[in-house]
């Protein structure tokens, strides 16, 4: 396979690497994110940073894992183990449901306000838009730009709203590396949450689709998931830091 280059290239990379980064931030994280920061308080920012840690240890293994076998994760385990890559897809698929009834419900609260389209009127255009982009290989172009856009707004939104809040910083910098209680538990649920299931395996499968696979993009594999993880990792202390503005307001 000839090495993919220029903006095509880039734009895949990018593409996959924010469909990444927003699988993993979505209302459950959000709402993991505003309970256990308002029970927390700074001492939450602990438990934001080791998810990070270990988000990237797993996603760099995943992504590299599929991009040189040049196979899905459930052929992957199939492999390792004949009939378990089914068992896996079965899992992910369960789970995927689950939470994706969240992610209908969350676009259809933002269409309702945005826009005051009824709510279940928003969710089925929301369900049926999310169906349209995933559901034909043709729209790989179109799904990386909505990722690209989504995210990039998603991320300016956090922002404004985290630099709005005011929170404490330094504060929050401090109880990041001794927090005066360890949130153990928060902890193994964040990591539960955004690490693992469809979040894992979206980007490292659109490089497949993409043909950005092998040894010869083990580079461009790589850069996908550290682009994804960067985006990711922002996002999280972004809305850790505009919820805990929101928090040490009272």
């Amino acid at each position: 396979m000839k090495p993919i280059s220029g903006k095509a290239s880039l734009s895949v990379l990018l593409g996959a690497a924010f469909l990444m980064a927003t699988s993993s931030i979505g209302p459950g994280f959000m709402l993991q994110t505003a309970a256990f920061t308002n029970d927390l308080k700074a001492d939450f920012a602990f438990a934001i940073i080791v998810s990070v840690i270990f988000s990237i240890i797993a996603q760099l293994n995943v992504w590299t894992i599929i991009g040189i076998s040049k196979m899905r994760g459930q052929d992957i385990a199939n492999k390792v183990l004949p009939g378990l890559g089914y068992f896996v897809a079965f899992l992910i698929s369960l789970g995927g449901l689950a939470f994706n009834i969240g992610n209908i419900g969350g676009a259809s609260m933002g269409l309702n306000i945005v826009f005051g389209i009824d709510t279940t009127t928003a969710a089925a255009i929301s369900g049926i838009l999310g169906i349209l982009l995933f559901a034909s290989p043709k729209m790989g172009g179109v799904l990386d730009n909505t990722a690209k856009i989504l995210g990039t707004v998603m991320l300016v939104l956090i922002g404004y709203v985290a630099f709005s809040t005011n929170p404490p910083v330094a504060e929050a910098v401090t109880h990041a590396v001794a927090p005066t209680h360890y949130p153990w538990l928060a902890t193994i649920t964040l990591i539960g949450g955004t690490v693992g299931g469809y979040i894992t395996f979206s980007g490292g499968h659109r490089l497949i689709d993409a043909g950005i696979t092998g040894q010869e993009h083990l580079k461009d594999v790589r850069r996908a998931a550290f682009m994804g993880m960067s985006v990711d990792a922002v996002v999280r202390i972004l809305l850790f830091l505009a919820v805990l503005g929101v928090v040490s307001m009272g």
